[in-house]
């Protein structure tokens, strides 16, 4: 059994898949915090305070568990991306990113319930967007995908094939870096093996 219990505050099956992948099995607790208040001259910092404020929300003064909340922001042309609002929002975004590139920002916040103690940190990762066509789009558009994830794309659903290539972590464009949680961890004095399901 794990020595120690992850709570996820976010219901994106994305974060919970990697976790899982990666041998740890946390328990969601969706935040329900607001996610409409970016600010566009601080578009990092904006993930960051939001991932803060999804832990805060879901974190117990009296527990005993490790809460991490997470929230990303696609920063193109200058400006924020989190999920598009429409369909007709998606796709002016998609069209806008044919043969460029953008960062994609995810803040990551532990809270160890123990202690009170946290730790916080904003990774961003740049990814290169290939060159659609008009017809692959519009199929794509026709999905529920583009809605539900920032910037209206990511990298393990149906617009993979439509990302050329990325810098940095593959992780953090899907929704959570597994080294950033690693070192989070390590920085509240906990090993990332002690949240490992029992192999057997």
């Amino acid at each position: 059994m794990p020595v120690r219990t992850l709570i996820l505050a976010s219901g994106s099956p994305a974060r919970l898949k990697l976790l899982q992948d990666a041998g740890i099995d946390p328990v969601v607790v969706v935040s329900g915090a607001p996610e409409d208040d970016v600010d566009p001259d601080d578009i990092p910092g904006s993930a960051m305070r939001l991932a803060v404020r999804k832990a805060d929300a879901v974190a117990r003064i009296d527990g005993g568990d490790l809460v991490l909340g997470c929230d990303s922001i696609l920063e193109f042309d200058g400006r924020p991306h989190g999920k598009p609002d429409s369909v007709e929002q998606a796709r002016m975004w998609l069209t806008a990113m044919r043969g460029r590139a953008g960062m994609l920002h995810t803040g990551h916040c532990l809270i160890d319930e123990a202690t009170q103690s946290r730790a916080v940190v904003v990774v961003s990762t740049t990814v290169r967007f290939g060159i659609t066509t008009d017809t692959e789009l519009d199929a794509y558009l026709a999905t529920p995908d583009a809605l539900a994830v920032a910037g209206a794309f990511t990298l393990d659903g149906r617009s993979a094939p439509f990302v050329d290539g990325i810098v940095g972590d593959h992780g953090n464009v899907i929704g959570l870096s597994l080294p950033a949680l690693r070192s989070l961890l390590a920085d509240l004095g906990i090993a990332i093996t002690d949240l490992w399901r029992d192999a057997a």
